[in-house]
């Protein structure tokens, strides 16, 4: 066919030809190019934490109904839906959101459910066509309460569907899960964090909007990273919290143990965040092969789905470990930065915050959530009350009513003649209308007045949430607990004010056989001093953190752990970090965790000592037995030192000193008993132990502990509610001299020493020891208890937070010496 060609074209098809000049027209591209990075695509909104492509893609999975309890859809099913619907921009971004969701180690909790190969720290994903996924309960917090006016909507791409701008948020995503993005002359990059602490500082925000941020980081101290690990130096993260802007050093977590029968090996359980253990053994092998790293016999990944991180380093012969594990600190991943630039978008535009203006920002976002959702509510709740009156009319009269409607022509005709003749509206008359003759017979009078009065109850409190400032606030503060007693878990990373001394090749054979005492905080940290004083210099208090237990030894001596199993782990004291001289406690500088040294699932309750003479340890048990046992030094690694029933296990253990001290016992129904240490025998370690206190059924023990000074002891309960998550509950705490509750003998049944209040149904931490009390929570920090009184059966005074553990003050934690 040939082509016809024209040499003058017809006038339509002249060119327009509009003369721009070049960098106006790039600099106008690059701006709205820009403007759509930094608001369709890279940074969050801070109020849900979310970027545009994760909160299409959970819009989208609740409009499928993917909820977590159905089953699971291929991935590639919710890619296409979210691409053809919401966003235009690609499958592969929006799967690699959507991974991101699913990951454990990215996120501190995972708003996706995966099924399939969603990669490793190292590894990709399978292709979307091949993984199937579903929401996660933590998603449907998220998206709750969409369909009740809680956001503003708008049009998607195309203007043929409608979108939200945000996402309700019934958790603090933002802090939570952190964020990650480049845009165009800007980034953001916001750590990950620990719900239960996130929701206690946003709690304390509602009742005390003036607290600064000194008080906000009582509750939130630091990053809570997913792969747990260390994070070390906190000047950093405070300069992050106070104006968005900061970096902090990620250690991995690392043991040194016996690998094969004569040769010791670093042990690596958890890397920093985003770092993989391939990551690592490449750069380990990259300093082997060039020679700047000396002392490696061999390098194993023994990682899996189970038993989690396992990269186990071996080391030669003649090399100290801890030298070689500093270097490894120093030379490779296991210790890295992560700055922290926390810019999200609010109210349209991007701003640089810190931690109070992410907390303020979310509270504002979640007021206006109830706000909104309480006005549909009562509205809802108007309607139907509107439409049950006119019901309630109808049926008082409802054979005139049918009559009236069987002798109208037609409906309207029918509508207005119930509106003039039972004073009835539109609406009423129309519902009347709509209602078949046999539901209109089965309505019950009594029935329509009890649902006219519980909508009438409910308007009225909704009616409070929307003209009470201070209900809205405790509404809020609600729903945050129960947020975190459903998704909340305890923290993973340990936070460490310093790395300590580092140690040089020599440093074993320098340490003198010099005393020292070893101690164990309340947030299961190991350090030892270095000097024969529990803290140093006399007097020195712990301002973060309590010390719980300390025994005396000598830098290269042994001591053992007892735990909840009646099982006492031995320790060398060598292997534990030494305080710097101007240290104020194990969780500030230099402290270990205890899963670092011993390989444990028991709750560790004290240290004891191992030499033989002396009268020996106190310990009690859940069902109220106590027992005194020699510490015994054999030649295994661990021993029990109690035989104990089924289902029972220790709440407590003591070294004593001299064998007359005052043992005391609480239980969970509020009941105290001491009694002397001489009228426990001594017992061999198969033991069973001796009856201590008579239990009221469903009672246990759950507290004990041993006074040398009945008169400066002092007791500690504290109350709250028994089926409530670990870590939540703030409860109530009483603080009583011990001199006030009368001696009784073993085996009784003691004497009510606190009254409960309501919402509290136990006792749920019970302590008794020298001097007056120091209690710290989860994080580490300190919890003021109240004043002491004298009241044997009074009620506690409520707590700020959550307590984790109590203690005497550091000059109390050396007993008198034994003669």
């Amino acid at each position: 066919m040939a082509r016809r060609t024209t040499a003058n074209p017809p006038e339509e098809f002249d060119e327009h030809i509009i003369d721009t000049d070049i960098s106006d027209e790039m600099s106008a591209s690059y701006i709205e190019y820009a403007y759509s990075v930094i608001y369709s695509r890279a940074i969050p909104d801070a109020r849900d934490g979310l970027k545009p492509v994760q909160r299409r893609t959970l819009y989208t999975m609740d409009e499928l109904n993917l909820r977590h309890d159905r089953g699971h859809v291929k991935s590639a099913r919710v890619v296409g839906e979210v691409m053809g619907r919401l966003h235009p921009h690609g499958d592969s971004a929006i799967y690699d959101a959507l991974v991101r969701l699913v990951q454990p180690w990215s996120m501190r909790l995972p708003l996706v459910d995966g099924h399939g190969n969603f990669g490793s720290p190292d590894d990709p994903p399978a292709a979307m066509r091949y993984t199937e996924c579903r929401m996660d309960a933590a998603a449907e917090a998220m998206t709750g309460s969409l369909d009740e006016d809680t956001v503003d909507f708008r049009s998607n791409y195309d203007g043929r569907e409608q979108e939200p701008s945000v996402l309700p948020a019934a958790l603090p995503n933002l802090l939570v899960n952190g964020a990650s993005g480049i845009a165009v002359g800007m980034a953001t990059n916001i750590a990950p964090h620990n719900l239960v602490e996130v929701v206690q500082a946003l709690r304390h925000l509602i009742d005390h909007p003036g607290a600064d941020l000194d008080d906000v980081m009582k509750f939130i101290p630091g990053p809570d990273l997913p792969t747990g690990g260390k994070i070390v130096g906190l000047d950093g993260i405070r300069d992050a919290y106070a104006t968005g802007n900061g970096s902090f050093r990620m250690r991995a977590t690392a043991r040194i143990e016996n690998v094969t029968p004569r040769r010791k090996g670093i042990v690596v359980t958890e890397l920093p965040y985003n770092v993989g253990p391939e990551k690592v053994i490449e750069a380990i092998k990259k300093l082997v092969q060039a020679k700047k790293l000396q002392g490696i016999s061999d390098l194993k990944n023994l990682t899996d789905r189970h038993k989690g991180l396992n990269l186990v380093i071996e080391v030669k012969n003649g090399i100290v470990p801890e030298v070689l594990l500093e270097q490894l600190y120093k030379l490779t991943p296991m210790e890295t930065s992560f700055g922290v630039n926390a810019v999200s978008l609010v109210d349209g535009q991007p701003r640089t915050l810190g931690l109070r203006e992410m907390l303020d920002v979310y509270l504002d976002h979640r007021f206006t959530v109830v706000r909104r959702r309480s006005a549909f509510r009562r509205g809802k709740a108007s309607d139907r009350l509107h439409l049950v009156e006119g019901l309630l009319i109808a049926i008082l009269d409802i054979d005139e009513v049918i009559q009236l409607i069987r002798s109208s022509d037609d409906r309207g005709q029918a509508r207005s003649r119930l509106i003039s003749v039972f004073d009835l509206s539109e609406a009423q008359a129309d519902f009347i209308l709509d209602r078949t003759l046999g539901s209109l017979t089965k309505y019950s009078r009594i029935e329509l007045e009890s649902e006219a009065d519980e909508l009438r109850a409910t308007i009225e409190k909704l009616d409070e949430i929307l003209g009470d400032d201070a209900v809205l606030r405790g509404v809020v503060s609600s729903e945050l607990d129960e947020i975190a007693q459903k998704f909340g878990t305890p923290r993973r990373t340990v936070l460490l004010e310093s790395a300590g001394k580092a140690v040089t090749p020599t440093s074993p054979l320098e340490v003198a056989d010099d005393p020292c005492w070893v101690l164990l905080s309340g947030t299961g940290l190991l350090a030892r001093t270095g000097d024969a004083e529990p803290m140093g210099e006399p007097g020195r208090r712990a301002k973060h953190d309590v010390v719980v237990s300390a025994v005396k030894s000598t830098a290269r001596g042994e001591v053992g752990l007892l735990s909840s199993d009646g099982t006492v782990r031995r320790l060398s004291v060598l292997e534990i970090p030494a305080l710097p001289p101007t240290a104020q406690a194990p969780h500030l500088q230099g402290g270990v965790p205890l899963r670092e040294l011993i390989d444990a699932t028991a709750r560790p309750l004290a240290l004891v000592t191992l030499d033989e003479s002396g009268p020996g340890i106190a310990l009690a048990t859940r069902q109220g037995v106590v027992k005194r046992v020699k510490p015994d030094h054999l030649s295994r690694d661990s021993w029990e030192v109690i035989s104990l029933a089924d289902g029972d296990e220790v709440v407590g253990a003591t070294m004593l000193t001299t064998g007359e001290e005052e043992l005391a016992l609480i239980t969970s129904d509020a009941q105290l008993l001491h009694f002397s240490a001489s009228l426990v025998r001594p017992q061999g370690r198969s033991g069973g132990g001796v009856a201590g206190i008579k239990l009221s059924p469903g009672a246990k023990v759950v507290g004990f502990g041993a006074v040398h000074d009945i008169a400066s002891a002092h007791v500690v309960g504290i109350a709250g509610a028994g089926d409530a998550l670990p870590g939540t509950q703030a409860g109530s705490a009483k603080v009583t001299p011990l001199s006030v509750y009368p001696a009784k003998g073993r085996a009784t049944g003691g004497v009510r020493c606190q009254r409960l209040l309501k919402g509290e149904d136990n006792i749920v931490l019970g302590w008794i020891g020298d001097g007056l009390p120091m209690a710290c929570a989860t994080s580490g920090s300190a919890v003021e208890l109240p004043e002491p009184t004298d009241r044997r059966d009074g009620s506690g005074t409520s707590l700020p937070q959550p307590v984790l553990a109590v203690s005497s003050p550091p000059a109390r934690l050396s007993p008198p010496v034994h003669a």
